[in-house]
């Protein structure tokens, strides 16, 4: 409909999209930029013209925005001739841009969850629109057919850039509660998806919106919605109004706690229904993706927990107080214990597991197992030794197996290693791959007997996931006075499941304590209910420890989450570590 405004529009809305995380200023912002065209098809050669010189000597000079890297594909028509004709397909100009920039302070990151866990809050649209409600080329347009006539643009860059700097500063001030731009869909998509992300309702009300509420529900503006507790709204209007944006802010409407999500137009009910029945109908079409490319049972699984309205959602418990600091009175001791972070081609979580460690009082030392092979790391020079998680061998099928056999096929590595699990001063650690490495080294391992094997997840794909998991009494010394604890954890991986040699393996590791953690459902409960249960082991467990107490390995990635602002959510008010740290704590004490 316009080339030049949807170059525009694409390099505006990675901006309104980046505007969430704590950057200090556009100028800090770097883009890529991805051309796609067919640029010897009649117009699109002029139309490629257009759009570059609009983005590239116009709208990112005065934003002050360069673009250092990118590419272009610039033959995107395909010909053939039929069975009776020449034939041809061609892709009309597309171009994909991406921000990018430093982060001044991950911990004031936003994100489009309505909140409903505090005082009273509003809704606030600032509409970069300005009220124009421009529908063409939008997803309601596509929908009947219709491309329309006027597209959604960037008229003016100081604009967007005071917006830019308006919502940093807003963030600055710890004033926003929820955000997020309005793209795809228009406000109707951006309301409803902050509903859906915390499962709840909304009033909002379209009278201040144009002449026109359908366009002003599905109108692809630019521009975001933004939650601000009431006590708040006036210091955030001033804040808006002072960067230009007066006329381009309305008070929309408030989240409820109710399912219900209701537009009003002129106080009557203009569109309303339920955030169960817009969320399922908003995930029909992944769910029948999944249904095919996935286990049907778990995408079935998944789609029905859209519906529970009893679901409290992620919630943590604590038995103890994250912010005691248990390796304390180790740390100036002087000499700390050797750690060895041990790695294979392809694994990645050693830095993270390196951190970790050394933030706990031990001296990290980074161990490929080449230098074990050759002799270059003595492993009984080590206190501890923990395998890292990651994509080893290219994450082929049973890498962390292939991984073991390193150790079970060469006599003098295999005798180190049984060395190292017999002595009653060491421990050991397994995650992800290096779980699954170290469980088919049970062999060697006192009181490991029992232990699984880890294999293809029960979804059939790959789980990058943020799970619910609790800490029962285990024999384990890195969940020592954990017990009780109901925590979140990073989940990455496509063979997690734990598969028992016998059905009482799974019953002997509980009755004798070394289970130490299990995925449950929000609720609490140990599930096997995909996807709270992202891998389909029994009994929910992700963890287990030798009958010692000092080897567990588990699934899910803790050096992933030991610092707070590694994690995606986290209740208010932790400090700089996250429970996860204790287990490293408890390690730091057990050498003593």
């Amino acid at each position: 409909l316009n080339p030049a405004a949807s170059g525009r529009m694409a390099v505006a809305e990675s901006l309104t999209n980046i505007a969430a995380a704590r950057i200090v200023g556009t100028e800090k912002v770097k883009l890529s930029a991805n051309w796609m065209a067919a640029s010897k098809h009649p117009g699109e050669g002029a139309a490629l013209y257009d759009t570059v010189k609009a983005i590239g000597m116009e709208l990112c000079p005065d934003l002050e925005i360069s673009i250092p890297v990118g590419k272009d594909s610039m033959s995107m028509q395909t010909v053939w001739q039929g069975a009776d004709a020449k034939k041809q397909v061609t892709s009309p100009l597309s171009l994909i841009v991406t921000a990018f920039a430093p982060v001044s302070d991950v911990r004031k990151t936003l994100t489009p969850e309505l909140r409903n866990d505090g005082s009273d809050t509003e809704l606030l649209l600032v509409d970069l629109g300005f009220g124009q409600n421009r529908l063409g080329a939008s997803a309601l347009g596509q929908v009947y057919g219709r491309l329309g006539t006027k597209a959604p643009d960037v008229d003016d860059p100081k604009t967007l850039r005071s917006f830019f700097d308006a919502v940093q500063d807003l963030s600055e001030k710890g004033l926003l509660l929820a955000y997020h731009d309005r793209s795809d869909g228009g406000l109707f998509a951006t309301l409803t998806e902050m509903a859906f992300a915390g499962r709840c309702g909304f009033d909002v009300r379209l009278d201040a919106l144009g002449s026109d509420p359908l366009a002003a529900l599905f109108a692809e503006e630019l521009g975001a919605v933004i939650q601000v507790e009431v006590d708040s709204v006036q210091e955030v209007l001033k804040v808006l109004a002072d960067a230009g944006l007066e006329k381009a802010t309305h008070r929309i409407g408030e989240p409820r706690l109710q399912s219900s999500l209701r537009f009003t137009l002129g106080g009557k009910s203009y569109l309303e229904g339920d955030r169960a029945t817009w969320q399922g109908i908003w995930s029909e079409t992944s769910h029948s993706i999944a249904q095919i490319r996935d286990n049907p049972d778990c995408a079935d699984q998944e789609f029905e927990s859209i519906f529970d309205e009893k679901d409290p959602g992620l919630n943590i418990k604590l038995p103890y107080d994250p912010a005691e600091d248990l390796s304390a009175p180790y740390l100036n001791k002087g000499a700390k214990p050797r750690m060895a972070i041990i790695r294979e081609q392809g694994v990645n979580g050693q830095l993270e597991m390196a951190a970790a460690f050394h933030r706990a009082g031990f001296e990290s030392h980074d161990v490929h197992m080449s230098d074990l092979l050759s002799r270059r790391v003595d492993l009984s020079t080590m206190n501890g030794l923990v395998a890292c998680g990651g994509f080893s061998y290219g994450d082929v099928l049973g890498a962390g197996e292939g991984w073991a056999k390193t150790v079970l096929y060469n006599p003098e590595l295999r005798a180190d290693f049984e060395a190292f699990f017999a002595r009653e001063d060491r421990f050991a650690l397994g995650i992800c791959n290096g779980c699954q490495m170290l469980s088919n080294l049970r062999d060697l391992i006192p009181g490991a007997e029992n232990w699984p094997r880890f294999v293809r997840n029960r979804s059939e794909q790959f789980e990058a996931r943020f799970s619910l998991v609790q800490i029962p009494e285990s024999k384990s010394l890195f969940f020592d006075g954990m017990s009780g604890a109901q925590l979140a954890i990073a989940v990455a991986h496509g063979e997690g499941r734990a598969e028992f040699r016998s059905e009482d393996h799974a019953q002997r590791l509980l009755d004798e304590g070394c289970v130490s953690a299990q995925f449950v459902d929000h609720s609490g409960q140990p599930t096997e209910t995909y996807p709270l249960n992202p891998n389909g082991s029994p009994d929910g467990i992700c963890a287990v420890s030798s009958n010692t107490g000092r080897v567990t390995i588990m699934m899910p990635h803790p050096e992933r989450v030991f610092r707070t602002v590694q994690w995606s959510w986290h209740p208010d008010g932790w400090g700089e570590d996250s429970p996860w740290m204790r287990m490293f704590q408890n390690a730091r004490r057990f050498v003593d």
